[in-house]
């Protein structure tokens, strides 16, 4: 399916709510500033370009109103950590070549895997760089902190879903290079993977200290809720992001999917995307209520994690609607996106 282009100039932002009310942690700010800090320090060696655009992201506001009940103020703020690699992750596979997000990949993976020193020489014979890049020493650093205190079923839980993540960046660098898209029931699916929402879910157990057993995780209605929470997160970026990655050349998602599938226009695509949000909700709230019960201890911690994923759908929902990332200065006025020109944007 060839990607479509919108020719208007503008579209009127539609109405997108959360039935869920947004906190914010109370040392979010103070939390956040230090994970800046700690980002700045990794990243000396990246173009001016590329650390406005982590500034202006404030990352950690948006841990500190989907983890605002993590136990302690150093959960969440090793949460901000991974949040500034995670969107430094994803900006660059926005403008890579498929052999390079293949090594975005492998290098992402091996941090992972090898915690404590950066390896070269990988168990699978893939070579990546000799010299370490700031990424895997960014990814490094916060894996060693995250791991003394994660549990070993959410460590492997949040590994196979990073590998996840970054192979779903691998397929759209190739559906970007292919100039298609699937089509929309199995671009869904692909995108619960590839916008990395499942490891974050996976820090909320780290954040509340907890470990669910696989009886829960593999339960239909546990995934269909997962998947819910995951597709509204998923849904509402993809119109709030619509106007900055299309003035990049970067429309892998629902947007130009529906007004190719559908005959629609931009006003009309964003629309349907809008209902697509409700219709998320109306699903999370039928998978909730159909949960079974696993006993007192284990429904006990399952409650929280579904607090962590109502928080995190409301919470990113007001983190995004604020965020410079989705909306610069002067591109939204009274609820009117208008467009912005196309242009060649490198981050090094």
């Amino acid at each position: 399916m060839s990607i479509q282009i919108s020719t208007q100039s503008s579209f009127l932002l539609p109405q997108i709510s959360c039935p869920f009310p947004a906190s914010y942690h109370p040392n979010g700010d103070a939390i956040a500033a230090a994970a800046d800090k700690w980002f700045e320090g990794g990243c000396y060696h990246f173009a001016e370009a590329r650390r406005r655009r982590i500034n202006e992201l404030k990352a950690g506001r948006l841990a500190a109103y989907c983890w605002n009940r993590a136990i302690d103020d150093s959960r969440l703020r090793i949460i901000c950590d991974f949040l500034n690699v995670f969107f430094h992750m994803d900006d660059l596979s926005d403008h890579l070549s498929m052999s390079e997000a293949a090594t975005l990949s492998e290098v992402a993976m091996n941090a992972l895997a090898s915690p404590h020193a950066y390896r070269t020489a990988l168990p699978s014979g893939s070579k990546i760089p000799e010299v370490e890049p700031e990424t895997s020493k960014l990814l490094r650093d916060f894996w060693e902190r995250c791991i003394v205190d994660m549990a070993p079923g959410v460590q492997t839980r949040f590994c196979k879903n990073v590998d996840a993540w970054v192979k779903g960046m691998e397929m759209e660098c190739q559906l970007r290079n292919n100039d298609s898209l699937p089509d929309i029931t199995s671009y869904l699916a692909f995108r619960r993977d590839s916008t990395g929402i499942r490891p974050c879910f996976d820090l909320l157990e780290y954040a509340f200290g907890i470990e669910l057993p696989d009886v829960v995780t593999n339960d239909p209605a546990f995934t269909a809720l997962l998947n819910s929470a995951n597709d509204f997160i998923s849904l509402f970026n993809d119109v709030f992001s619509y106007n900055v990655e299309q003035s990049r050349g970067d429309i892998c998602h629902s947007v130009p999917m529906l007004m190719k599938i559908h005959n629609l226009d931009l006003q009309g695509a964003v629309d349907r995307i809008a209902d697509m949000c409700r219709e998320s909700v109306e699903s999370f709230h039928a998978a909730k209520a159909a949960l079974p019960s696993w006993g007192t201890e284990i429904d006990k911690d399952v409650a929280m994690y579904i607090q962590g994923l109502e928080d995190s759908m409301s919470g990113s929902l007001e983190w995004s609607l604020s965020s410079e990332r989705n909306f610069p200065t002067g591109s939204i006025k009274d609820g009117v996106v208008t467009l912005l020109p196309r242009q060649t944007v490198v981050y090094t």
